[in-house]
C-alpha cells in the first residue's frame, strides 16, 4: 500500500502545472506532396512539422498569410483540416558505421528488410560548410581504379569531381567502379594490417531513378564485396519530390560523420539533374516565381550548399575527409544548359563523357579535351607521375591529327607514329565495367606503353595483350607489385626489373 502512495506522491511532485505552449495550425489545401498551412506563426524555415498521423514534413515556404510545407511521407492519410505542429527541431538522420552494407530512404530509414537500425547518433540533413580555416589542401589519391581517369584526370580525397554526359554512356558504372575499387583497397589494406591505412567509406545516393536499376546496382556491389563498405539512399522515382529532394543532403549529412570522426568517405548523387527537377517541381507547386528553364533561382544555392560540405579537414580538425562524385545528365551533349554550367562552377574539375566514343566501342567514353582535374597531379603519387605525364597531351595530339588524317592520305613518317601510337593509347584505355585495376598494374601497363612495348603488336590485339600482360604480371610478379605499391615511385631498380618482366611477357604473347 505504501508502495502505491510513494508512486502518487512522486507523480504529484513531477506534475507541472504551468501552461506549455504549442505552435499548431491546421492545412488549408492539399496537393502534390504540398501542404498549405495556417496558423504556424512561429515555425522557422527548414523546420521540420508533425502532421497528425506521425507524417513529418518540412517548412520551405515563410508567407505572410500561411506556411508551405512539403511532406516527407505517406501523402495520402493527410487532409485539409487535420492538425500540425511545429517540432522546434531540423529534420535530422542516422548516422555512424551502424548504416554500412545497409539501403535506407531519404529519411534514414532501413527499405533493405534487414530489420532496425540501431544509430546512436543523429546529424541534421542541412549543416554549414567547413569554412576556409579548417580545411587543407587535397593531395591524397583517392583511387578508381580506372586507368584513363587515374592517369590523367586524378582524384584526390576532399575533391568534389564531376561526371557529366548523355544518357546511357557509362556515368554511374564509373561511379560504382569506384565504390568497388575503394572497397578492394580497403580489404587488402586492413588485412594486412599497414600502419597509417585509412579505408574510405562510400554512400551512394540513387535519385529518381528506377527500383530495378536500383537493385541491380546493389547486386553488383554485393557480388564485388562492396556492400560491406557502402550505404545507399535511395530516393527512386516512384518517392515524391521532396524525399528527391532532401536524399542528397541526407546522404552528405552520414558521409560528414566519417569526416567529422577523422575518416575518409566517397559520396556519389546519381543524379543532380533530377534532384533540380524535384525541387523545380515543389517551388512550381509553392507558387516561386520561375526563372531560367523554369527552374527557380535558388537551384544555384540548392547544389553549391550540398557540395561546399565535401572538404579535406586539417589535422586540428580531424583529418578526415568527404569526396564528392556528383552525376549530371546533359541533353545531346550540350554542357551549357542551366544545371550543367551551375555545376561545373561548383566542382573541382569534370570527366565528360561523349556519346559518339561509346558508340565507338570506347568505353570508358572519357573526352580528353573536354575533362579535367583542377587539383591535378598534386593528388597522384609519383609512380603515375612518371608515366603518366605525356600520356594525356599524346592523347589530345592523336584525337587532333585523326581529325585531320582522314582527309588526306599521304602522312609524313612521324604523323604516322604519332597516330599509331595514339591508337594504341585508345586501345589501353578500354576497360570492363566493374573491374578496376590495381595502381601498380596500372603504372607497369602505362610504363610498358611508355617504352614502346606496345608499338609492335598490331592495334586489334592490344586489348587482348593489355589483359594478358595484367594476368601474366598478378600471377607472377607479386613481388614487384608490392615493390611499386611500397616505394610510391619507379626507382632505377623497379624499372630494370620492369624491363626483364615485360620484355618476357612480351616473347611469350607474341609466341
Amino acid at each position: 500500500m505504501s508502495s502505491v502512495l510513494d508512486q502518487i506522491q512522486q507523480e504529484i511532485k513531477n506534475l507541472e502545472t504551468k501552461a506549455v505552449k504549442k505552435n499548431v495550425g491546421r492545412i488549408t489545401h492539399l496537393a502534390d506532396a504540398v501542404a498549405k498551412v495556417d496558423g504556424l506563426s512561429e515555425v522557422m524555415y527548414n523546420e521540420m512539422v508533425e502532421f497528425s498521423g506521425g507524417v513529418y514534413g518540412i517548412a520551405l515556404n515563410l508567407e505572410e498569410d500561411d506556411v508551405g510545407c512539403v511532406i516527407l511521407g505517406d501523402v495520402s492519410k493527410l487532409k485539409e483540416g487535420d492538425e500540425v505542429k511545429t517540432t522546434g527541431k531540423l529534420l535530422s538522420v542516422p548516422v555512424g558505421k551502424a548504416l554500412l552494407g545497409r539501403t535506407v530512404n531519404a529519411l534514414g530509414e532501413p527499405v533493405d528488410g534487414k530489420g532496425p537500425i540501431h544509430a546512436t547518433e543523429y546529424y541534421p540533413i542541412e549543416k554549414t560548410a567547413p569554412g576556409i580555416i579548417p580545411r587543407q589542401s587535397v593531395d591524397q589519391p583517392l583511387q578508381t581504379g580506372i586507368m584513363s581517369i587515374d592517369s590523367m584526370i586524378p582524384i584526390g580525397r576532399g575533391q568534389r569531381e564531376l561526371i557529366i554526359g548523355d544518357r546511357s554512356t557509362g556515368k554511374s558504372t564509373i561511379a560504382i567502379d569506384t565504390i568497388i575499387n575503394q572497397a578492394r583497397i580497403n580489404r587488402k589494406g586492413l588485412a594486412e594490417n599497414k600502419p597509417g591505412f585509412r579505408p574510405v567509406y562510400s554512400i551512394y545516393v540513387a535519385i529518381g531513378q528506377k527500383n530495378s536499376n536500383i537493385a541491380r546496382t546493389i547486386k553488383v556491389l554485393e557480388a564485388a564485396g562492396a556492400l560491406e563498405y557502402t550505404i545507399l539512399v535511395a530516393s527512386p522515382a516512384a518517392d515524391n519530390p521532396a524525399n528527391q529532394y532532401i536524399a542528397p543532403y541526407s546522404g552528405t549529412s552520414m558521409g560528414e560523420w566519417f569526416m567529422h570522426n577523422g575518416m575518409d568517405a566517397l559520396i556519389i548523387y546519381d543524379d543532380l539533374s533530377k534532384h533540380a527537377v524535384a525541387y523545380r517541381q515543389i517551388s512550381l507547386v509553392l507558387k516561386r516565381p520561375s526563372g531560367r528553364e523554369a527552374y527557380p533561382g535558388d537551384v544555384f544555392y540548392l547544389h553549391s550548399r550540398l557540395l561546399e560540405r565535401s572538404a579535406r579537414l586539417n589535422a586540428e580538425n580531424g583529418n578526415g575527409s568527404l569526396t564528392a562524385l556528383p552525376i549530371i545528365e546533359t541533353q545531346s551533349g550540350d554542357v551549357s544548359a542551366y544545371i550543367p554550367t551551375n555545376v561545373i562552377s561548383i566542382t573541382d574539375g569534370q570527366i565528360f563523357l561523349e556519346t559518339d566514343l561509346f558508340n565507338q566501342g570506347i568505353r570508358p567514353a572519357i573526352s580528353v579535351g573536354l575533362s579535367v582535374s583542377r587539383v591535378g597531379s598534386a593528388a597522384q603519387i609519383k609512380a603515375f607521375k612518371q608515366v603518366a605525364g605525356k600520356i594525356k597531351l599524346e592523347l589530345a595530339q592523336y584525337r587532333e591529327l585523326a581529325a585531320f588524317a582522314q582527309f588526306g592520305s599521304d602522312l609524313d613518317a612521324r604523323t604516322k607514329k604519332q597516330l599509331d601510337r595514339g591508337a594504341r593509347i585508345v586501345e589501353i584505355f578500354k576497360q570492363p565495367a566493374f573491374h578496376p585495376k590495381r595502381t601498380e598494374i596500372q603504372v607497369a601497363i602505362l610504363w610498358a606503353v611508355q617504352n614502346e612495348f606496345f608499338d609492335s603488336i598490331p592495334v586489334k590485339q592490344i586489348v587482348t595483350a593489355t589483359k594478358s600482360l595484367d594476368e601474366y604480371l598478378t600471377t607472377t610478379q607479386g613481388n614487384l607489385l608490392q615493390k611499386i605499391e611500397d616505394e610510391g615511385k619507379l626507382t632505377d631498380e623497379i624499372q630494370a626489373q620492369l624491363k626483364t618482366t615485360i620484355s618476357e611477357w612480351k616473347s611469350t604473347f607474341i609466341a
